[in-house]
Parts: C-alpha cells; sequence; structure tokens
C-alpha cells in the first residue's frame, strides 16, 4: 500500500467512529422527546425481529410524548413488550390502536449521570481514532520496512495521521459538547 491508500483508509475509520458516536448520542435520551430514542428498538414481529420504525409511525406531537401507530393493530402488545424491556425506562400506555410514551422531565441527578454516560461514550470514540492512527503507523512502518517508501515519506506520513487524529478527535469534542449543552438545558 502507498501513502495516500494507508491515509485514506484511516481517514475513513475515524469518520465512521465519529458518525458511529452520533448514531449513539441520538439513541440518549435528553429533556425533549424524539422518536430517535425508540426507533431502534427491536420488536418480535411475525417470527423476526425488526427494528421500530419497520413497524409502526413514529411521531411526536409534543414535547414531551413520543405516538407510535404500529401498521398492524395485532403488534401493538409486541411493540409495548419490547419498549417495556429496552432501557428507556419509560412506561407505555396503550388505548388499543396506538401506543403512547410520556418522558418525565429529566432531574438534575439524572442529567449528570447522562453527561457522565456521554462522556465514556465519547472517550470509546477518541480510543478508536487512536487506534486507526496507531494501525496506520504500523502499515507505514511495514512499508518503509518493504522499501515500497522512503524514511523521510514515513516519517511525513506519520506527522499527518497526527494532524488527522487531532482533527477527528476535535470532531469527537465537538458532537460531546452538543450533546452535553442538550443534556444539561432546562
Amino acid at each position: 500500500m502507498d501513502v495516500e491508500e494507508i491515509s485514506f483508509e484511516a481517514e475513513e475509520k475515524m469518520e465512521k467512529a465519529v458518525e458511529f458516536l452520533r448514531a449513539e448520542f441520538r439513541g440518549i435520551r435528553t429533556g425533549r422527546a424524539s422518536t430517535s430514542l425508540v426507533e431502534h428498538i427491536k420488536v418480535d414481529y411475525y417470527g423476526s425481529t425488526a427494528p421500530l420504525k419497520q413497524v409502526a409511525n413514529l411521531s411526536t406531537p409534543e414535547a414531551n410524548l413520543i405516538v407510535i401507530k404500529p401498521f398492524d393493530a395485532s403488534s401493538l402488545k409486541d411493540i409495548e413488550k419490547a419498549i417495556i424491556a429496552s432501557s428507556l425506562g419509560v412506561t407505555p400506555s396503550n388505548d388499543g390502536r396506538i401506543v403512547r410514551l410520556l418522558l418525565p422531565p429529566l432531574s438534575g441527578e439524572r442529567r449528570t449521570m447522562l453527561a457522565q454516560q456521554i462522556k465514556q461514550m465519547a472517550e470509546q470514540g477518541r480510543v478508536s481514532i487512536r487506534n486507526s492512527r496507531r494501525d496506520a503507523n504500523k502499515q507505514l512502518d511495514q512499508a518503509e520496512k518493504n522499501k515500497t517508501i522512503s524514511e523521510d515519506e514515513r516519517d511525513e506520513a506519520k506527522k499527518d495521521m497526527d494532524e488527522l487524529t487531532k482533527k477527528y478527535v476535535a470532531k469527537i469534542d465537538e458532537v460531546l459538547q452538543a450533546k452535553t449543552d442538550e443534556i444539561m438545558e432546562i
């Protein structure tokens, strides 16, 4: 592999780490209701599991309410079971046609716990980015050892890799700060 391929592959892995963190953060509850809190909950649907968004319409008519309208009314009980089994911590109410999730406001203590949880998730993202850099540096060392690139090219590529790592760690920090602000706002 040449330097450009190694750099491209590392940057791709780093971008995926940031996108994964963003997706994980969408599932973290804040003060407002969001369909992203429930859309990935797995529901037993006719003998197989499917994400909730594939078996029902999801909406948020109010800031603290999520409404789930199943495509098939017979799956209402399965949807309720899946929500109760999830880590959402909200009890669904069912009127025979739709499921309502009333999200209570977060307490200060719960907000602090969520902030700590997302900090840990962000650190895992940073570790993933640093691992991508480490792997790329190993590939650069191997390429230099195999005489496909020079020592100067390797050293320059490692400097570029460090800059790329700083850039993506900064992106993780931005995503973390935005989610922390969202959780802590009252």
